[in-house]
């Protein structure tokens, strides 16, 4: 299994500007640690670095074992969600570390193997879960879930505009043959949608997203996470946060500016009553993407989006 997840990580030489460790030794979490692509090139460059990686794919965890063989001395390895971030380090007696790296979202190997029933391109079981020890799937939400809570579903995570057609049709689909494969949603949304107009993302593209995000409960681990890291960064430890669409990316962007703003009173007062302080410092003036050439290279990089802050106080509020 693990000779199949083969990961390039995208905006490695980035993650390598905003994550320094000039001191040794120095702690890193990688949250989502994947094939262990940006937690390798970190561990070569930092001999002192010790590496807490998590994540919930034990088919990534089995890659990253072997990707990061050569340092298994600095390197622990633990399934689970990353919003448990601190937990984990916590049980391996980590109060507190000098980095953190998050890179949200579905992975190459994931979306290239159809018995995972990421991708809409090729046919395998509506899947979608990331922990395959989770019952939740793809198929038993569309073939479960209410016409409401489907329609929010593509509405809210998929940006959908035809959100409650398409609720409604897999409602009436679903009773004369239960969903099974990717084909059977696939056909729908072009029987429901149409074909995607020029420039715009196929609406498969936007339906399975809708659902991935939904079944793994991605928004809402990155909401829970970001101030469980802060917390438990060192003061002068850093976070990089690498995301692939705007809902992750809006999440993060606010969250670094209201940890950076020094006063949190509402507009019109005509003194800080609040008595907030920054608690980090954001490193990202704009969004950093992808350059030229890793975008030549793999085009899979064109959607990430990298923010990084680094902690500079603890949280103070009144």
């Amino acid at each position: 299994m693990s000779g199949e997840f083969e990961h390039v990580p995208v905006l490695s030489r980035e993650v390598m500007e905003y994550l320094v460790f000039p001191d040794a030794p120095a702690r890193l979490i990688d949250g989502t640690v994947g094939g262990g692509g940006h937690s390798a090139q970190l561990l070569r460059r930092y001999p002192q670095l010790e590496l807490l990686g998590i994540d919930r794919d034990d088919a990534a965890l089995e890659k990253a074992a072997e990707t990061l063989a050569f340092a298994k001395d600095r390197v622990t390895l633990v399934r689970g969600n990353y919003s448990d971030l601190a937990l984990f380090a916590r049980e391996k007696g980590w109060m507190e570390v000098d980095g953190i790296l998050l890179d949200i979202g579905v992975s190459s190997p994931q979306l290239d193997q159809p018995e995972r029933g990421f991708s809409w391109r090729a046919d395998g079981p509506l899947d979608m879960r990331m922990d395959r020890r989770e019952a939740l799937t793809a198929s038993r939400f569309l073939n479960r879930g209410s016409e409401e809570e489907l329609a929010r579903v593509f509405r809210e995570y998929g940006e959908l505009s035809g959100a409650r057609r398409l609720a409604a049709a897999v409602v009436a689909r679903r009773e004369e043959k239960p969903f099974a494969t990717t084909a059977d949603l696939v056909a729908l949304c072009d029987d429901v949608l149409g074909k995607s107009k020029k420039g715009r993302l196929p609406a498969p593209t936007l339906v399975f997203q809708a659902l991935r995000i939904f079944v793994n409960d991605e928004l809402g681990e990155l909401e829970r996470v970001l101030p469980e890291a802060v917390e438990i960064l060192r003061i002068g430890g850093r976070i990089a946060v690498i995301s692939f669409h705007s809902l992750e990316d809006r999440i993060v962007k606010n969250f670094f500016r209201d940890a950076a703003a020094e006063c949190t009173c509402p507009p019109g007062l005509p003194v800080c009553v609040c008595g907030a302080t920054p608690s980090l410092r954001v490193l990202t003036r704009k969004v950093v993407t992808a350059q030229p050439d890793e975008l030549e290279s793999n085009r899979r990089s064109a959607p990430a989006r990298l923010r990084a802050a680094e902690k500079i106080a603890e949280k103070s509020m009144k």
